[in-house]
């Protein structure tokens, strides 16, 4: 079994050599894109780190501790275990100390001693975290263990003002700022990349055709029934249990190159912003369109009721309100049937309209089932 075993990984081995020459040596479709590009290692992931901490050295901008006062708590707190005792009762403020979160992401694979990024967003009311000093702060997972300590001086692209008059001015966001290679890494965290006899890839955009390919691909390389796809995500694929041999191997999978499968039709519409996103594949039928615009105006205007001179009245404002409507007369126009993106755009320019009555009218074809495509509103 042994021997058996040995000599599938030698084979398993040959053929990745064999493959690295192909790949080096073939001239691929342009449109082709690397599996590292559109797939994910099933168990290898980034994980967020999260924790809390204190920043100093700030020019009067922190937090006001009448009503953050975790700030002022946290501060006696870091005092006592530095081994300084404030009496009890004793009240102070802190201008130039602000409490804030400190956020990272810690990448797979990364080892104790290490360092990454953290991000630090103020949580009280402090107007801006310039020139300020992270103290040390522990970072946690979400198991509630120590991940990283980050520490360091902020890096805040915002910046804000303010005159004794109330004027003031703001650039950015001054109350957040980073800490580049601001963290060290205390503990790596495990993954399944070692384990087992496969490794799995998961698509970044689920499609039958692309797992199709990716297999197909793969096989081509390393020979059949070495990648299998269970379904529109997955791709199954045998790899070696050597670790420095699944290096090699992944070095060679990663690199390969697929033309991934077209997305579906898609118009996308974000009512909020007005703006339409139009997919390649999307097709219209041929039909007639009209869309007219009702505009109603409402005009308020202010009168004076003014009472006789012995009326014993009061002059009062009475309010008088106006209402009208009116109705714009669009005619219907034929909306001719598209086979191309080039044509359905020229096709809505030739229409003219806003974005927002685009949106009624592309909406109102897809109703009628002369839009061919799936209409995603935002």
């Amino acid at each position: 079994m042994l021997l058996s075993n040995l000599r599938n990984h030698k084979n398993l081995a040959v053929k990745c050599l064999i493959a690295i020459v192909l790949l080096s040596t073939t001239t691929l479709s342009v449109q082709a894109e690397r599996l590292k590009d559109i797939a994910d290692i099933a168990g290898v992931r980034d994980n967020p780190l999260i924790g809390y901490g204190l920043v100093v050295g700030l020019d009067g901008t922190g937090d006001q501790t009448r009503q953050t006062p975790f700030t002022t708590q946290s501060f006696r707190s870091m005092l006592q275990q530095l081994g300084i005792q404030i009496p009890e009762g004793q009240s102070f403020q802190l201008k130039n100390v602000a409490a804030v979160t400190v956020h990272a992401t810690l990448p797979p694979f990364a080892k104790p001693g290490q360092n990454i990024d953290v991000t630090v967003s103020s949580i009280g009311n402090s107007k801006s975290l310039r020139g300020g000093s992270l103290l040390l702060s522990p970072l946690k997972g979400a198991d509630g263990q120590v991940y990283a300590i980050a520490q360091g001086e902020l890096i805040v692209g915002g910046l804000g003002a303010e005159g004794e008059g109330g004027s003031s001015i703001t650039v950015n966001i001054p109350s957040a700022g980073r800490i580049p290679n601001g963290a060290i890494v205390e503990r790596s965290i495990a993954n399944s990349f070692s384990q087992g006899t496969h490794l799995t890839f998961n698509l970044n955009r689920p499609d039958f055709t692309t797992a199709r390919r990716v297999a197909e691909s793969i096989n081509e390389l390393l020979g059949s029934n070495i990648a299998n796809a269970s379904d529109a995500t997955s791709i199954h694929v045998t790899a070696p249990t050597d670790p420095n041999q699944r290096v090699s191997f992944m070095s060679l999978l990663e690199n390969v190159e697929v033309d991934p499968g077209k997305a579906p039709a898609r118009v996308v519409i974000n009512s909020r912003t007005g703006t339409i996103v139009v997919g390649e594949h999307v097709r219209v039928r041929a039909g007639a369109v009209t869309h007219g615009g009702l505009t109603v105006t409402i005009t308020n205007t202010a009168a004076v009721s003014q009472p006789n001179a012995f009326a014993g009245g009061d002059t009062v404002i009475v309010p008088q309100t106006a209402v009208s409507v009116a109705e714009t007369a669009n005619r219907m126009f034929a909306f001719e049937a598209t086979t191309t993106l080039d044509e359905l755009v020229r096709a809505v320019n030739e229409i003219g309209a806003a974005p927002a009555d685009l949106m009624a009218i592309l909406e109102a074809l897809k109703q009628a089932g002369a839009l061919q495509a799936d209409l995603i509103v935002i």
